[in-house]
């Protein structure tokens, strides 16, 4: 680890007492390397949390630029109980 760079961190009780606990089960071999993996995780969960909202608003700028026209509350209604009919039976038929 050329790169690597010390740093001090405080840490409620709890949270150290579950690393060294987890150390000493061996599934890392010392705490950096269980700081190191939970760092990879919060990154990696923030890429996610990232691509999610990203995707979350995609679909939203699709939905306002979507040209067909708007259900009334009523239809809409109708359509969610349609649909939730259909899965109903699907259930039913699967259950059979």
């Amino acid at each position: 680890m050329n790169n690597a760079e010390k740093v001090s961190v405080t840490m409620a009780r709890e949270q150290m007492q579950a690393i060294r606990e987890r150390v000493e089960a061996g599934e890392f071999a010392t705490v950096s390397e269980a700081m190191r993996d939970a760092v990879r995780v919060w990154q990696r969960q923030r890429i996610e949390d990232a691509e999610r909202l990203e995707a979350i608003r995609a679909r939203v700028r699709r939905s306002i630029e979507d040209s067909r026209p708007s259900l009334s509350e009523d239809e809409a209604d109708a359509a969610l109980e349609a649909a939730i009919a259909g899965i109903d039976k699907d259930l039913d038929r699967a259950a059979s």
